[in-house]
């Protein structure tokens, strides 16, 4: 017998950029980290490679594998990345935010899941080395090869910014990164709603700016949740804010402050809160 409601989903997930989002630019503190002045190794070594047309993210990683090979008695290592993670300073308010979310939903919907994921264009292992990793149902980034004494040798995998859209496709269908003789995981073939691990209108996405466009773009299209932060004062100054925000990409911009009383926290909140009071309504559906 067939039904015309939707189906049922006790799951919800929520998806945070890293850098500018959780935390610092943890490329910046990387750079500083070997010495170097972030401005000039940005004006001097990279942006050459931007303007011969280079991929940023690749011309970022390549001007750190260089530099690395350049200072053979002090290389970047895998060691040198987990020790940066773990000196992170977070954003106020992001070590206790998973705790009060996962509240939320307790206090709500008792049957529901809550899971974190995070999905970045920085570099992985510097995040899995921060505090907060196992908070994290999985987390996806930009990874280097290294060699046998632990030094940075190539880029191993690379995150783009329209390639985030991927991930959660994949996140939404609960396949793994790669599909059948590690190929990428085909996550542009209509699945039938039952089957999806999660609907991508239960997915909230948290951004920094227009790098996550892509994102903010589906979820737009397919009634997600888009949460983006901007740091100082003014949303004038996020990157991407006339374009993205005036067209409704975004459903609130807020700054990044996850403290309980902030408007970002509150936004959250309300978005988990809505998801939550949805998928009690299917629930109603269902048991009719």
């Amino acid at each position: 017998m067939t039904t015309a409601t939707k189906a049922v989903h006790n799951r919800i997930a929520i998806v945070f950029d890293f850098d500018d989002t959780l935390a610092p630019n943890s490329y910046r503190s990387l750079v500083e980290r070997c010495g170097l002045s972030y401005d000039t190794f940005k004006e001097e070594r990279v942006q050459p490679l931007l303007d011969a047309g280079w991929d940023e993210i690749l011309a970022k990683f390549y001007c750190l594998i260089e530099e690395s090979r350049q200072h053979n008695n002090q290389p970047i290592t895998q060691s040198l990345l987990a020790d940066i993670g773990g000196e992170i300073q977070f954003f106020d308010g992001v070590p206790e935010m998973f705790d009060r979310l996962r509240k939320v939903v307790r206090d709500l919907a008792p049957g529901v899941d809550l899971e974190f994921y995070l999905l970045s264009s920085g570099i992985l292992e510097i995040a899995r080395g921060t505090p907060i990793a196992s908070k994290f149902k999985d987390m996806w980034g930009c990874e280097f090869h290294f060699d046998d004494d632990g030094a940075i040798r190539f880029i191993k995998k690379i995150v783009t910014h329209p390639e985030k859209v991927r991930y959660l496709l994949q996140l939404s269908r609960g396949v793994g990164a790669t599909g059948e003789q590690g190929q990428p995981a085909h996550v542009y073939r209509p699945v039938p709603e039952s089957e999806l691990y999660l609907p991508l209108e239960q997915i909230i996405y948290v951004g920094d700016g227009s790098s996550d466009m892509p994102v903010f773009r589906l979820l737009n299209d397919r009634k997600g949740t888009a949460i983006g932060v901007f740091k100082g004062q003014s949303a004038d100054e996020w990157n991407g804010f006339k374009s993205m925000h005036s067209r409704r990409r975004v459903d609130n911009l807020a700054p990044v402050d996850y403290r309980e009383e902030g408007e970002l926290m509150q936004s959250l909140t309300l978005a988990v809160e809505s998801i939550c009071k949805r998928i009690a309504l299917h629930q109603l559906s269902e048991g009719e």
